[in-house]
């Protein structure tokens, strides 16, 4: 955790941009050698973070045939299916990659729909000490919660923490992962009820799946917290996903590089990504027995199969967003929405902007590519270098040089539908790289 606690850091003390894929049944659904592959791309892309159950689903088992408890009992974990789990977190930790692990299912806590439910306080416990002490010496952080609130089951979850800590010797963080929006928009992040408690190391958004869904509010809640800690929009509308039941409309990339965009300037300290055919491993020859009750696949079934769909627009748009932030430095970017001075827009045409803590560069994105004026006195150096980023594309537009007095406006080269565009103005003087080294 960074000093000031508002964003995380690797074993080096560095800032660690988290950028994360959802993977929820990547120990259930894949063999090794598929284990490989998915991993390897998600490098490719620039993912620093899988996502993914260990516990989802007491009957279901994985592709070898292996289920995660003996007789349901969350105290006798089956060595079988974790020397699997083993395997993948070691070939993730080996690529470079961390491991956000859901620790388990919210049914398995709290049953809505089945006849799952097996964790009392103490044997959440006894199994939140098996997985720290398991995986203390990987690089893997850890997710309570299971997509559920945890508001008749307190002590479960506080029990399983303190496991996790106990296992891991405090060595890993820990945060919750809840269900998303409510009416009224509460419930989505893990702030709302553990924010106090000292297991709780940063707080997990689930902003939802549904149409320009404003996660920056919700972010914005989070950052205004004290004290402070990291947040993160875990679960953002996935790719692919319906915008509703039966609902015909599906999300596309414009809506991932939209909510990415807007946690990001909003104060997130890194952003979850989803594909609706990757989360599932969607394989029309290879679906889930009937009976499967861990995931509603029927409600959310997928279109494409999950080697194409690694592939989708939106999963390369999450490395360009990767790229572009760490040109600069961005884990000392401010959420400032007084640095736009004209062209703020209603709904979806929001315009989130965040400006460096020195004030040596502004970031400003337009999901419609509408013009825009700036109040260049947020900007330390006398002389600014304007340009515009293709967050489709991840090239750069030269606008031109400016002085830092007053305001200026600046027309995108494109608008309309999927026409966003990154305002980036940076101090001439620091002379910010637009690619790294070769």
């Amino acid at each position: 955790m960074s000093a000031d606690k508002r964003y995380l850091i690797n074993q080096n003390g560095e800032p660690f941009f988290y950028l994360g894929d959802t993977a929820w049944t990547l120990f259930k659904r894949l063999y090794r050698e598929e284990v490989d592959e998915y991993l390897q791309n998600r490098v490719a892309k620039g993912f620093t973070v899988i996502q993914a159950y260990v516990l989802r689903g007491l009957g279901v088992k994985n592709t070898y045939g292996d289920l995660t408890l003996m007789d349901r009992d969350p105290t006798k974990p089956n060595e079988a299916f974790f020397k699997n789990v083993d395997y993948v977190v070691n070939k993730a930790n080996d690529l470079g990659l961390v491991m956000g692990l859901v620790v388990t299912y919210g049914e398995h806590v709290r049953q809505t729909r089945s006849n799952e439910q097996v964790f009392n306080p103490s044997n959440a416990f006894v199994y939140g000490k098996f997985l720290g002490s398991r995986y203390k010496g990987n690089c893997v952080i850890w997710l309570l919660g299971g997509d559920r609130g945890p508001e008749q089951d307190m002590e479960v979850w506080r029990a399983m923490a303190r496991g996790l800590k106990e296992g891991s010797q405090g060595t890993q963080l820990v945060s919750y992962h809840g269900h998303g929006p409510r009416p009224g928009f509460t419930g989505y992040s893990s702030s709302f009820w553990f924010h106090n408690e000292d297991w709780l190391d940063f707080n997990m958004i689930q902003s939802g799946h549904r149409w320009a869904v404003p996660n920056f509010e919700f972010v914005t809640h989070d950052y205004n917290l004290r004290p402070i800690k990291p947040t993160i929009d875990m679960e953002a509308r996935y790719e692919n996903h319906p915008d509703g039941p039966n609902a015909v409309r599906r999300m596309d990339a414009h809506q991932e590089r939209e909510a990415a965009y807007w946690a990001l300037l909003a104060g997130a300290a890194g952003h979850g990504y989803g594909n609706n055919n990757i989360w599932q491993f969607y394989d029309v020859k290879r679906m889930p027995a009937p009976d499967d009750q861990s995931f509603p696949f029927e409600a959310l079934r997928g279109t494409t199969h999950w080697r194409k769909a690694m592939d989708f627009e939106g999963a390369y748009d999450m490395g360009l967003i990767r790229k572009l932030f760490e040109l600069r430095p961005w884990y000392r970017m401010l959420p400032d929405p007084s640095v736009i001075a004209l062209g703020q827009g209603e709904g979806e045409d929001h315009i989130q902007a965040a400006r460096s803590e020195d004030g040596s560069f502004i970031l400003a994105y337009l999901p419609f590519g509408h013009r825009i004026g700036v109040d260049m006195d947020k900007l330390s150096g006398r002389k600014v270098k304007a340009q515009w980023y293709d967050p489709r594309e991840g090239t750069w537009i030269l606008i031109g040089q400016y002085s830092n007095i007053g305001i200026r406006e600046f027309v995108p080269p494109s608008n309309g539908d999927s026409n966003d565009w990154l305002l980036v103005l940076d101090d001439m003087e620091k002379q910010y790289p637009l690619d790294f080294p070769k």
